[in-house]
């Protein structure tokens, strides 16, 4: 028995960006309709999808380097002054006996950027060759927007890191030009994430891929 399977974009039809809801295809390249349920714009495919993620990618593995090396806190007391590194923060806290909250930041802020990363890496490469998998790598993407959702506690995570060394040793805080690039890594990878046409991957593992 033989399976015939096609995707909405060769039967003609697009879907909606913010309600999914299935729309007539324009007539023409470039192209765009209005979505007939909340009036959205719908188009084939994400504008320059693959180029505006490689873009934002290539920016925050860049950002990525300085935001792991440099301070992301000056701590200054009676005892002197210091500048904390994420890792030397990991290095305290799992010192200090606090291993858990150690393996917390480390996780949250060193290894799910990096493998975020990563993966839209893999994706976008797999979507440009033209060959793919698209049950396997859709299930990645799906990955990867769940850890979207969860990306500002990173952020959060630092913050809880700063006030926790401000409540041990009374010291008086100061971000430090790390925090800065390590906050530029998530906004650019969460804006690489939603640059991402995952319908591309679809295109990649049958037809021809559309970057429109």
């Amino acid at each position: 028995m033989t399976t015939i399977t096609t995707t909405a974009l060769a039967a003609g039809l697009w879907a909606c960006p913010d309600c999914r809801t299935l729309c007539r295809a324009g007539v023409g390249a470039g192209a765009t309709v209005r979505c007939p349920r909340c009036g959205a714009p719908t188009r084939a495919r994400k504008a320059d999808s693959l180029s505006r993620t490689w873009a934002l990618l290539i920016a925050a593995a860049i950002l990525y380097v300085p935001a792991n090396l440099l301070p992301v806190m000056q701590t200054s007391s009676l005892l002197g002054s210091s500048r904390d590194t994420i890792i030397s923060g990991v290095v305290y806290f799992w010192t200090s006996g606090s291993r858990g909250l150690a393996v917390l930041i480390f996780t949250v802020s060193v290894a799910v950027p990096l493998v975020k990363l990563a993966s839209l890496a893999v994706l976008a490469h797999s979507a440009g060759r033209g060959t793919a998998d698209p049950h396997r790598l859709g299930q990645l993407y799906r990955a990867v927007e769940l850890a979207g959702r969860w990306s500002m506690l990173d952020v959060f995570v630092i913050a809880l890191m700063v006030g926790m060394v401000r409540f041990r040793s009374l010291a008086v805080i100061e971000a430090g030009p790390g925090a800065a690039a390590f906050g530029a890594v998530v906004i650019l990878s969460m804006l690489a994430a939603a640059s991402f046409d995952p319908r591309l991957l679809w295109d990649a593992g049958g037809e021809t891929p559309h970057d429109q």
